[in-house]
């Protein structure tokens, strides 16, 4: 199944490397291995993470405070947003 990433989904990622690597030099690219390996599960398994809302799915990223939240369409899986899990809302899904 294709994996479609919404720009806010983008942005939200590269927000978050930036801020990682402001902490420590490489931890940004922690985080994005983290967040690779997340998208890999969810792309072969994407049924295996619990459903938070209505048809919106939740997956954790490993290591990091970060929730990545999608939906099972028919021929494609959507990523719409990747948050701090801290800061979830869900009307922050669809803002």
């Amino acid at each position: 199944m294709n994996i479609r990433y919404t720009e806010r989904s983008k942005n939200e990622v590269q927000t978050a490397f930036d801020w990682y690597n402001k902490q420590r030099k490489g931890l940004g690219y922690e985080f994005l291995d983290c967040v690779e390996a997340s998208l890999n599960n969810i792309e072969k398994f994407p049924e295996m993470y619990e459903e938070c809302h209505s048809n919106f799915r939740r997956c954790i990223v490993r290591k990091f405070p970060y929730e990545i939240f999608y939906t099972i369409e028919e021929s494609e899986i959507g990523i719409l947003t990747s948050l701090p899990g801290r800061d979830f809302q869900l009307k922050a899904v669809g803002s």
